[in-house]
């Protein structure tokens, strides 16, 4: 690729969706603005390669120049501006604070869940440090005067991949996909509802049981959210599907890069099959997660999506690069691959004594029947999205994590209030 991966995923249409990433979290206490902005942007300090704004180069590409003005910090409304605007600088970041309430929004292009976490750790960090006049013991987040570790901005490329051909090749059993819940979500004014409902399970239930049944935190969320849709859905659908994202940054020997390389992990369930007991349904999924993260299948994803992103670079013009990745984009389209629903592990960090201060984090993004978890002390949170505002769907996956003996709490729906991109345009000749 010819320029950086920060800019790719600019090119994507936002006629429907956001490609915007916003994590809430709730503090303890009322959040003081002026303080937050203070930290905020000493935190961003740590993190050049988010300090940017976009710009278009001589071939109509998209590019990230620096920005040396400082991240705002408003004051939460239903109306946010755009991501790339004057009202937030020109940067592909701002946050937003109300009550205890403070949001991060950044743009998808930048960082995936991996590469956002530490940034806005790291500004969490500086907030609780300058509002209570303490210093938490928290060794894993990033200290704003902390220097980039060595493969924090690295970005693979075509090189750094195998070609060797993937040891397993997915085989859809076509899913039921949620098409109209889809359509209805994006075309039907009275009824599209971008929202999110938060599921709070305890450590102490949840791990003693997965254990127990040969699963993960992640397998076993994929199982429980299968058999909430077994409840939900017609008899005429005979497979549920599930899928997961995988990031390789580790089998690519860049365990800390901010870059979004993401693979996905595909596992289709025939509706019988979801009566087997627990563990077997643990053992099998466990087993296809192995196979698909393996370096050979994993890479083999990035590859086609690193050719794209080569073709997009020998498009020319603008608007040719833009209609280019809207018509050949696999992740979505025609001959994109998709599971019922998807269910992801992102917060896997640890807080150490920060987590005092913080009662609830979470990711809010686009997508329906998306599910988010997060880990924060002794519990675990599931941010479930949807596009209409629908409970059938919360209430099976409650039902089911109760029938499991997996008591939760329900919270929500929640407006998701994502914004989008305000980015240049290509000048007419």
């Amino acid at each position: 690729m010819k320029h950086s991966l920060d800019t790719y995923r600019l090119y994507n249409s936002e006629k429907r969706y956001s490609a915007v990433v916003r994590m809430r979290f709730i503090m303890k206490d009322t959040v003081d603005k002026e303080i937050l902005e203070k930290s905020v942007n000493r935190a961003i300090k740590r993190y050049p390669y988010f300090s940017v704004k976009v710009r278009l180069d001589e071939d109509g590409a998209y590019i990230l120049v620096p920005n040396s003005k400082p991240v705002v910090v408003l004051t939460s409304s239903g109306h946010l501006p755009l991501l790339g605007s004057r009202a937030v600088n020109g940067h592909l970041v701002f946050v937003d604070c109300r009550g205890k309430n403070i949001f991060f929004n950044i743009s998808h292009s930048l960082a995936g869940g991996k590469g956002i976490f530490p940034w806005i750790m790291t500004s969490v960090y500086e907030y609780v440090c300058d509002r209570y006049g303490v210093k938490p013991y928290a060794p894993m987040i990033n200290k704003w005067d902390s220097d980039l570790k060595p493969t924090e901005t690295a970005e693979p490329d075509m090189s750094d991949l195998t070609d060797e051909p993937p040891v397993y090749t997915y085989r859809s059993k076509k899913p039921v996909m949620m098409i109209k819940d889809y359509l209805t979500g994006v075309y039907d004014p009275f009824r599209r509802c971008p929202n999110y409902r938060i599921f709070t399970v305890r450590k102490q239930d949840l791990i003693p049981f997965i254990k127990a049944n040969d699963s993960s935190v992640t397998t076993f969320f994929i199982i429980a959210m299968a058999k909430a849709m077994d409840k939900v859905l017609p008899g005429r659908y005979r497979v549920i599907g599930g899928e997961t994202a995988h990031n390789p940054r580790d089998g690519l020997g860049m365990p800390d890069t901010h870059a979004d390389i993401l693979s996905h992990v595909y596992i289709d369930y025939d509706r019988e099959y979801l009566k087997e007991s627990m563990e077997k349904l643990g053992t099998m999924t466990r087993g296809q997660i192995i196979l698909q993260t393996d370096p050979t299948v994993s890479q083999y994803q990035l590859r086609k999506r690193f050719e794209l992103y080569s073709r997009i670079d020998e498009t020319e013009g603008l608007e040719n690069k833009r209609r280019y990745m809207t018509e050949n984009d696999t992740s979505s389209g025609k001959d994109a691959v998709h599971g019922t629903f998807i269910m992801n592990y992102t917060g896997q960090v640890d807080l150490g004594e920060l987590a005092d201060y913080i009662e609830f984090y979470g990711v809010i993004c686009e997508g329906h029947l998306l599910l988010e978890a997060t880990s924060l002390g002794d519990r675990i949170f599931v941010t479930m999205m949807q596009l209409i505002n629908e409970d059938k769907y919360a209430d099976a996956f409650r039902e089911t994590l109760e029938e499991l003996g997996i008591p939760c709490t329900v919270s929500g729906p929640y407006r998701k209030n994502l914004t989008k991109h305000l980015l240049p345009k290509e000048k007419k000749r």
